[in-house]
């Protein structure tokens, strides 16, 4: 189950509601930054850990997994940048996601 959205110009609210959910090493980075737009991909455990590594090397995003209630089996990762870099970024995902790219089994 992968499923992938795209918040433009998000607000102070939802800033927050960000940092409440990344760790800290994370929200220290991030606290002063303004960003035009975030990308969430829901996808597993491997899945964040291989697309942090693709959208950070094709595209000027800052990956964070986001914390949820299930972190064993889907969890989340937020693209942080400006509009074109996150939209890069979920394009590669979601293209290498239809496509099944890389996958092993």
């Amino acid at each position: 189950m992968a499923e992938g959205r795209i918040i433009y110009n998000p607000s102070k609210f939802v800033m927050d509601m960000f940092y409440r959910k990344m760790n800290a090493e994370s929200r220290n980075e991030l606290k002063d930054k303004k960003f035009e737009a975030i990308g969430l991909f829901q996808t597993t455990v491997s899945g964040v850990l291989y697309y942090a590594d693709r959208a950070y090397k094709t595209s000027n995003v800052y990956p964070v997994e986001i914390s949820g209630s299930c972190p064993q089996h889907i969890t989340t990762l937020a693209f942080f940048g400006d509009t074109s870099a996150v939209e890069t970024a979920m394009k590669m995902v979601i293209n290498e996601e239809q496509q099944k790219k890389n996958r092993f089994i």
